[in-house]
This record gives C-alpha cells, structure tokens and sequence, in this order.
C-alpha cells in the first residue's frame, strides 16, 4: 500500500479510497447524529461520478488484458446500474430517517457492498497482477479527470440519476 502522504495516481488505489469513502458516508447516512440528507447528496454525487469514470476510462482499458475477465467487467456495468436503481429509490424517499428510508438505505448499501467486493477481488486485482503501475497511473490520471468533471456537475441529483437510467 503506497504511502498516504503520498498521493497515488495508481487507478486501483484510487478506486479504493472511493470505496472506503463510500463506506464513511453510508456510516453517516445511517447515524442520528450526522447530517444523513448531506450524507446521502455526497454519496449520491460520489457513486454516480465513480461509476462513470470507471465505465468512461477504467473498464475499456482493462478489456484490452487477457488475463483480465471480460465477463467481470461486464458485470460491474450491470452491477453500477443496479446500484443506481437502489441510490434512486432512496432519493425519492421523502422523509430522512424514516422507515422506508432505513429501507431504501440498506438495499443501495447491499447493492454497493456487493459490486465493490467482486469488483476489488476480481478486477481491481487483475489489473494489480497483469497492468504495469506506469499505465495504471496514466488510468488513474483519466479517471480522476472523469470523476472530477461528474463531481462539478453534481451528477448525483435525483433528476441525472433518473436521466442515466433511462438511457
């Protein structure tokens, strides 16, 4: 693990401090004591950004190494749109804190959970055994250019979230 004083452009350490971020907000999002609505707009923006700088940058590229499972990386398109039919249905909760809310919440914390395990066991370290650290920083330069360019538009709003799943 690199040094955290260090900032790292490599694409797979960088895809994992997402995830630990996201970890953080549903923590939040679940907590009495925090600010669960705030939580919920940085989580949204968060996940929605993360997804398409994978899908834009990090997937097409990993396609290309044969010792990386195509039909994984598929599977993690599938699994971002079911993650964002979960982020949805708690957006459209209108009462934070509330029974459906709780509800809502622990299915998108399934759904993330379950993308994020496959995703770090099987691509992240296919891409840890079979691409060079210097492409994996030219990856992880793109991908944080991508997701930036998401998180400046806040693309996690209810009404981007449901543009993207109808297209």
């Amino acid at each position: 693990m690199p040094d955290k004083a260090t900032p790292t452009m490599d694409v797979v350490e960088l895809i994992l401090d997402d995830h630990r971020r996201m970890e953080d907000l549903f923590r939040d999002m679940r907590s009495v004591e925090a600010e669960r609505a705030e939580a919920l707009k940085k989580f949204a923006d968060l996940l929605i950004a993360h997804a398409l700088a994978e899908e834009a940058e990090v997937y097409p590229a990993l396609r290309r190494y044969r010792d990386i499972d195509n039909d994984e990386v598929e599977h993690g398109v599938e699994e971002h749109e079911e993650g964002n039919e979960a982020l949805l249905a708690l957006l459209e909760v209108t009462e934070v804190g509330s029974d459906d809310w709780d509800e809502k919440l622990e299915k998108l914390v399934e759904a993330v959970a379950h993308h994020t395990d496959e995703e770090e066991r099987t691509i992240l370290n296919g891409a840890r055994e079979n691409v060079a650290m210097a492409r994996r920083e030219e990856l992880g330069t793109a991908f944080t250019r991508e997701r930036d360019k998401h998180l400046k538009a806040g693309c996690g709003s209810i009404d981007n979230v449901r543009r993207i799943l109808k297209d």
